[in-house]
């Protein structure tokens, strides 16, 4: 399959990436391209403008600041997989990561692409969300903090401005105990149902359009998940309630 036609850039610095965007209507961002080059190979989506920031130099670090981790943009999946750093301060980061596809795919994607990219049934969401964390979008206008309460609007739909670039996701510390777990057909699937425990913080993916903070008491409460090949409404319900036990008795 081949992708719709569309113009390349390749900026060299933020600032440039950053004016690219705000001159721009209707550009996507490339960056580890592990979801965004199969849509456009499926002609599920179709950009004028494909703007590559894999040139722009120091966007790829790891780090510890305000008591979490931030990851920089171009922070590889399978890098932040084997940071030290994340393993010590955020661990559940770290256990998320390890269920998210392949290694295949993780030593391309990136942890900021996954957020942004805002998938329902991916658990790098879930795990921001789980933990209070937020990203940092940049554009001409400066920075911009965005709580992950506030980032997830629908599926794949964030809010993320057309002209803002997401530089950072931070995470903040894993609290004691924590857990992911999720139920998929085979490893590396898209989870069917998938929960996040974060100290008395859950948070549930693949079962609403975006991911959600759930009671763990009564998480299926308020829930209405679709339905597809792969499971029944009622199936997932129980899958939640299941995999919600599971982490609070781990």
């Amino acid at each position: 399959m081949k992708p719709p036609r569309f113009e390349y850039h390749a900026p060299s610095t933020i600032d440039e990436a950053c004016a690219l965007l705000t001159s721009l209507e209707d550009a996507k961002v490339l960056a580890g391209g592990q979801s965004l080059m199969p849509l456009l190979n499926f002609r599920l989506a179709r950009p004028a403008h494909l703007v590559d920031i894999n040139r722009v130099a120091g966007l790829d670090r790891i780090y510890e600041r305000d008591g979490g981790v931030g990851v920089q943009a171009l922070a590889r999946q399978a890098a932040v997989e084997d940071s030290e750093l994340v393993a010590r301060v955020c661990p559940l980061l770290s256990d998320a990561l390890r269920l998210v596809a392949h290694r295949v795919i993780r030593n391309r994607g990136t942890v900021c692409g996954s957020i942004a990219h805002a998938d329902p049934a991916s658990e790098l969401p879930a795990v921001l969300l789980a933990l209070g964390g937020h990203v940092v979008a940049r554009s001409k206008r400066g920075d911009r903090k965005i709580e992950a309460g506030a980032l997830f609007a629908g599926v794949f739909e964030t809010s993320i401005a057309p002209d803002e670039l997401v530089v950072e996701a931070w995470f903040p510390r894993s609290p004691k105990p924590s857990a992911i777990l999720e139920e998929s057909r085979r490893h590396g699937d898209f989870a069917l149902a998938g929960v996040v425990r974060a100290g008395d913080r859950l948070a549930l993916f693949g079962v609403a359009p975006t991911p959600v903070v759930a009671d763990a008491k009564d998480p299926a409460r308020g829930l209405q998940p679709s339905g597809d090949l792969e499971a029944t409404p009622e199936f997932r319900l129980h899958l939640v309630r299941v995999l919600t036990e599971k982490a609070f008795a781990a």
